[in-house]
């Protein structure tokens, strides 16, 4: 069995990954990691653990994690670059889902979280956690980067497109919408439900933190820079992101030819559900899930195609692709604990 510490157990990212964890056949939870809810049963924190898992959260103990094989760091970004040396230092396999080591070049980081990074060291050696495409490295790694919801969903949907050449590396738009846990769950006046219920907005426009990991990765695709318009939105729900993605075209297609396209690059991928020609994803269908939908149509009057792609923005975007990295890690099949269908209702 994997000896799995979740630190940052109770935000809503690390309880999914506790909810998995809690009935995945090869793990074994030993340490939940709170600050605020020490020595709590989590059962007491979440109702929904009663008979199911009972354990106590607890403070962050060093030698208590240094027990475990793998820690998995769900800590407010900043927060994860200060406590993961001293996790690697203990030996242990780290999967953060702070933007802390997603990122290939230090002054991207700094420039976009306004911070200096503490262990620059640490990101010449981590590896961006989006197994579709780097399921290799992952495999060696000791420190993964896992990707955020809103950049897996826009960088899975634009991929095929600028790796085949097909599509045009300038003048990327992603509109992208999420539901309000991507806001996390601490509390803040623009996440009440009065404010968010028949209500949607966009925010961070042309400012978002993601849109510097997915100029990143898009950028090996076409292998050269790129740089996209990326504009976010809260919509009221509470799970699921969709991404529109426009993306201009170097020549002439079709509809049928791009989703062939898209069809056989990710034809080996279980996780990416490619939609036959003329159906589009909805958030319904992967919410509660670790699979991402993508459609595509092409608008042949303007010769530009428009992506689709929708995912559970704490599942995929967050805990079920931490757990698939760690299946990847550990040398499991990696759908291992999370191959199961969405919710739907």
């Amino acid at each position: 069995m994997i000896k799995t510490a979740v630190l940052g157990a109770t935000g809503y990212a690390g309880i999914e990954l506790v909810r998995i964890l809690s009935g995945h056949p090869d793990a074994e939870l030993k340490i939940l990691g709170s600050q605020s809810f020490d020595g709590q049963p989590i059962s007491e924190v979440y109702g929904n653990f009663g008979h199911v898992l009972d354990l106590n959260c607890e403070k962050l103990d060093l030698e208590r994690v240094s027990e475990c094989d793998v820690a998995f760091t769900a800590l407010p970004h900043g927060a994860s670059k200060d406590v993961i040396p001293l996790l690697i230092e203990r030996g242990l396999k780290v999967i953060d889902l702070s933007g802390d080591f997603r990122y290939d070049d230090v002054r991207v980081y700094e420039e976009w979280y306004k911070q200096e990074h503490s262990a620059p060291e640490l990101l010449k050696e981590s590896v961006y956690g989006l197994p579709e495409l780097h399921r290799e490295e992952i495999k060696k790694a000791r420190l993964i980067g896992n990707p955020g919801c809103y950049t897996t969903c826009s960088i899975l949907g634009a991929y095929p497109l600028l790796k085949s050449g097909i599509g045009k590396p300038d003048n990327i738009i992603v509109d992208a919408k999420s539901g309000v846990t991507g806001a996390g769950r601490g509390l803040g006046l623009p996440y009440h439900f009065c404010e968010c219920t028949e209500n949607t907005k966009a925010y961070k426009v042309a400012a978002h933190r993601h849109t510097s990991e997915i100029e990143q990765e898009l950028s090996k695709a076409a292998g050269e820079e790129v740089i996209i318009s990326f504009t976010p939105h809260l919509i009221p729900q509470k799970r699921g992101i969709l991404s529109t993605i426009y993306v201009n075209l170097n020549k002439k297609c079709t509809t049928e030819e791009l989703t062939a396209l898209y069809k056989d690059f990710y034809k080996n991928e279980y996780f990416v559900r490619v939609k036959d020609a003329g159906i589009l994803p909805e958030t319904k269908h992967v919410a509660g899930s670790n699979f991402v939908d993508i459609g595509i149509v092409v608008d042949e009057r303007v010769n530009r195609a428009v992506i689709v792609s929708a995912l559970d923005n704490i599942f995929k975007g967050a805990a079920g692709q931490a757990v698939q990295n760690m299946n990847l890690i550990f040398g499991l099949d990696e759908k291992t604990g999370i191959s199961n269908a969405g919710f739907y209702l």
